[in-house]
């Protein structure tokens, strides 16, 4: 996916896709980037220009928490993790992110 299609697409879903993979498990901001392109098969890269406002926004809303931890190189990494707001969210945007996708679905095989 080129870089302009990539930013597009991520504009709107970064905090979803955030909030997804951190619910699979605790990450630092590196480990989420990786984490999100590994589940992607490398289609949605993320930058940490995009990243890094991205969690601090996210933490600002009380919809994440961050510790300081080690990464398994053994250096000084700042662990991200959803709080309960952030577990409802994720709900509630995952609900309202299948909607609108079976919307445009809907749309996109109108013949």
């Amino acid at each position: 996916m080129t870089e302009s299609k990539n930013r597009d697409l991520l504009q709107g879903t970064l905090d979803l896709l955030i909030l997804k993979t951190l619910g699979l498990q605790p990450l630092h901001g590196w480990g989420i980037a990786r984490r999100i392109q590994q589940l992607s098969s490398d289609v949605l890269q993320i930058q940490q220009g995009s990243l890094y406002p991205a969690l601090y926004r996210l933490q600002d809303r009380g919809l994440l928490r961050s510790e300081w931890g080690q990464s398994d190189e053994g250096r000084q990494v700042k662990v991200y993790r959803l709080t309960e707001a952030g577990v409802q969210r994720l709900a509630d945007e995952t609900r309202s992110w299948r909607e609108a996708s079976a919307a445009v679905e809907a749309i996109l095989a109108a013949s």
